[in-house]
């Protein structure tokens, strides 16, 4: 069976660990510094295996070592966003626990794909790529699925259809200037421009791109955790069952779109060696400059990363 190592036991570490335990799609280490945190929270989970007939061994550690041949690594561990905070407060302090969470589990796992939640989530994407020298395709950072999947659910709220009958596409940087394309976004096969009037569809489209920080003063003391690790159980279950899932993801980018040198949300193909490739969408003159807006926002804590470690 594969190994997943999840970095990071708080809520959205120990949830993904629960979705992707009850997929079954493969035995999960919990690590964290805390001690007895991932141990408990692991075995509380291996204990309802037999409930849901789950043949899926789950172990807690505060050691990197356990993670020893991973095919998979999450890395959640980091500081959760407070009421008023940006992502990008979060840069120097998450740099630090990001960064020696991948150089360590590289050495017990040599050969694992890298799933990146921690927020500012491109730059920290990129910490991990550039701090492991592991090829493009093996490092991907959840950013779109979640954001799509918020615009799908004010979307469905909005016309009280169905989830499954709405598509939504976001792309760009995961923050404010994120990019949701009505355009190509649609109900049923129906642009989701011409479905909703332009007020509803705004207020939609605004909603999503402040989604994060909706919940975030809604909990006062924590960030979102359901959505984002069931998003990750998406991606994981895409790369180990070799799925060639079309889905947006922060992707390194060396051209696409335009631009260079940076992790960034665009639509990637998802299989078993990871980021199989990227999918370009034809871009209005307006949708390129939300684009090009959304990339100099990452590009700039790109730049403030660069000045704090030596990548």
């Amino acid at each position: 069976m594969p190994k997943i190592s999840i970095i990071g036991a708080g809520m959205t570490g120990a949830t993904a660990a629960h979705w992707l335990a009850e997929r079954g799609l493969g035995d999960l280490v919990l690590v964290d510094v805390i001690e007895g945190m991932p141990q408990g929270k692991g075995l509380d989970l291996l204990e309802a295996m037999p409930i849901i007939a789950r043949d899926v061994k789950i172990v807690g550690s505060n050691d990197f070592s356990a993670t020893q041949g991973s095919d998979i690594i999450i890395l959640t561990a980091g500081l959760p966003r407070k009421p008023g905070m940006s992502r990008d407060d979060l840069l120097s302090a998450n740099a630090e626990i990001v960064g020696k969470a991948a150089v360590e589990t590289l050495k017990h796992s040599p050969n694992a794909i890298y799933i990146v939640l921690t927020n500012p989530l491109d730059t920290m994407a990129y910490l991990t790529m550039k701090l492991t020298g592991l090829p493009r395709a093996r490092v991907v950072g959840q950013a779109g699925v979640l954001d799509s999947s918020r615009m799908r659910a004010f979307v469905a709220q909005e016309t009280g259809l169905s989830v499954e009958n709405i598509q939504c596409y976001v792309l760009g940087g995961h923050g404010d200037e994120m990019i949701p394309l009505v355009r190509h976004s649609n109900v049923a096969g129906i642009p989701l421009n011409q479905y909703l009037p332009v007020d509803k569809l705004e207020a939609i489209v605004s909603r999503t791109r402040k989604g994060g920080g909706e919940i975030v003063n809604l909990l006062k003391t924590g960030s979102a955790y359901y959505a984002p690790s069931v998003a990750v159980a998406q991606m994981t279950e895409a790369i180990l069952k070799d799925r060639n899932l079309v889905v947006p993801c922060s992707a390194y980018l060396d051209g696409e779109y335009g631009l260079k040198d940076m992790f960034f949300g665009v639509p990637v193909v998802l299989n078993r060696k990871g980021v199989d490739r990227i999918i370009e969408y034809e871009l209005s003159p307006d949708e390129r400059a939300l684009l090009e807006k959304s990339a100099a926002a990452v590009k700039e804590t790109h730049d403030a990363l660069k000045k704090l470690v030596k990548i």
